[in-house]
């Protein structure tokens, strides 16, 4: 699949996000799948002092994961990006339980 930059990202469009996480020495990928609803960049304050013209910003994904759940993730720059295909409606439609006979039907 295609990867792509974060200002090539677009709402309605299923990615993988993949992110580094580190503790200490460790390291591992922490990947999360979804549509992107939408996409932001905050500015950040600080509780430093800093140069008037010294804006911090923080690009941030707003995701809908498969499961329903909705996310948020700020980017940096060891973030990739990976397009997917459209998940299709039958993966996303909820199954439902299998009609039981009433007593009435019996």
């Amino acid at each position: 699949m295609p990867q792509v930059t974060f200002e090539e990202l677009q709402p309605g469009q299923r990615v993988r996000i993949t992110q580094p996480v580190r503790v200490g020495r460790r390291k591992w990928p922490a990947v999360v799948e979804g549509v992107v609803r939408d996409l932001k960049v905050l500015v950040t304050g600080l509780t430093v002092e800093r140069g008037n013209d010294d804006i911090v910003t923080a690009p941030t994904i707003h995701l809908v994961k498969d499961n329903g759940e909705l996310t948020s993730i700020t980017v940096d720059e060891f973030t990739t990006f990976e397009l997917l295909e459209p998940a299709s409606a039958s993966s996303t439609t909820p199954v439902s339980a299998p009609a039981t006979a009433s007593a009435a039907e019996s």
